[in-house]
Formats: structure tokens, sequence, C-alpha cells
């Protein structure tokens, strides 16, 4: 008796996610997750030094430079959390295919969110009398 073909098995949450490609060296893998918790880290502090500006130097910055600051922080913090994992994503689909790794542009909108928290600083240390 003939049986009907079996059907294709279905492609795994892995397969889905990570777009098939071969296994890369797990050293790889795991250097590309450390990548990931260091930018997860630094957005952690991204926060907490907004909620810091904002609940503990009301004698320290007026209202205004208070909250911008504080919203620069956590904006940068929830970005940075999210372009984080975008980022870990993109390297290992690269890895898997041996294709170049993309090009980090966390890193200049780090750069320029904390130029920018830095002119806010000193824009207030300017124009205030100690």
């Amino acid at each position: 008796m003939n049986q009907p073909p079996a059907p294709p098995p279905r492609p795994s949450l892995r397969h889905k996610v990570l777009g098939g490609g071969t296994e890369p060296d797990p050293r790889f893998t795991l250097a590309n997750e450390r990548t990931f918790l260091a930018w997860i880290r630094t957005a952690l502090a991204l926060m907490a030094g907004g909620i810091a500006v904002e609940a503990f130097t009301a004698q320290v910055f007026a209202a205004d430079a208070r909250k911008l600051l504080a919203i620069l922080l956590l904006s940068l913090g929830l970005i940075l959390s999210a372009c984080a994992g975008l980022r870990w994503l993109k390297v290992e689909r690269a890895m898997r295919h041996g294709r170049p790794l993309p090009l980090p542009w966390l890193v200049p909108l780090l750069a320029m969110g904390g130029a920018l928290a830095t002119a806010v600083l000193l824009v207030f240390v300017a124009t205030h009398p100690a």
C-alpha cells in the first residue's frame, strides 16, 4: 500500500527568527551575546541615571533642565535597549550566512546622546551661579 508522503517539517522558531544558515562557532555566538548584555547594562545605567536626576536633583537643577536631562537619559536607555536586541539578531544572522557584520549604528547614537546630555549640563553650569 502506498502511504501519502509525509508533510515537510515545519520550520522551527529558531529557523524563522535567524533565517536559517549554518550554526556558527559557539564562541562567536557567545561573544555576540556578551556584547548584547553590555549594551543592555549601558541602557540600564542610562535609565537609572534618568530616574536619579529626576528624583534626587530638585535642589541642584531648575525643573525644566532636570526634566529635559531625565527625559534625554530615559529615552537613550529605551532606544539603546531596543536597538541592542536588533543588533544581536542582525549579527547572529550575518554570522550564520557568512556575511560581513553590520555596522554598529548604536555607537554614534550613544555618542550623540551622551554629547547632548553633556551639553545640557554645560549650559546649566555656565548659566547658574555656584
